[in-house]
């Protein structure tokens, strides 16, 4: 893949409608749970919510997807194996986190995916994510602080959740191409 090509896929499938739905479900579930509480609940909290998933997103794609395989010239698409056992084949789509290939089509450490998850977890983490926020004041007058998001454990939940999800969306990947084949495949 030329540089333009990589930063064009990292476009496509960043402003896939898709990904709109799958921030939107996460989005839903970080509310219900109230993760990150100085965002508050409501229309609000949720649009705030929804805006930090697609940022969050965005970011890692654009590093996993473009910037660091253009830099090390590696190649950031998914090749599916399409042979052997439902665990073999499991193992493979998980394996690609660490293992990809360069551009010359060789396998090799998966840099971009564990560095460039990392990178955009830090920069999130760091910017836009709530820093601490004044929640209400005690009865004696004392003001009371939702915590900050703005700290390692956090950044580190944040790379771990990135490496998870994409491990998911690799598996998926893996075997989505049969299952519309079979779903396609017209009854006798």
């Amino acid at each position: 893949m030329t540089v333009g090509q990589k930063f064009k896929g990292f476009a496509q499938s960043s402003y896939d409608p898709i990904q709109l739905v799958w921030y939107g479900a996460r989005a839903g579930i970080s509310q219900a749970e109230n993760s990150e509480p100085a965002y508050r609940q409501g229309a609000k909290g949720y649009a705030k919510r929804l805006g930090s998933f697609a940022a969050d997103g965005t970011i890692k794609n654009l590093f996993t997807g473009a910037i660091l395989p253009s830099m090390l010239h590696q190649d950031p698409r998914y090749f599916q194996s399409g042979h052997g056992s439902f665990f073999h084949r499991t193992g493979y789509a998980v394996s690609r986190i660490v293992v990809t290939r360069g551009d010359s089509g060789h396998a090799q450490f998966n840099y971009p995916e564990i560095f460039g998850a990392a990178i955009a977890s830090a920069i999130s983490t760091y910017s836009y994510h709530p820093g601490r926020t004044f929640n209400r004041f005690a009865k004696d007058g004392t003001p009371i602080y939702y915590p900050s998001d703005r700290t390692l454990k956090n950044t580190a939940s944040t790379w771990g959740s990135h490496l998870g999800y994409d491990a998911i969306m690799l598996v998926v990947k893996e075997f989505w191409p049969d299952i519309h084949r079979k779903l396609k495949k017209q009854p006798n």
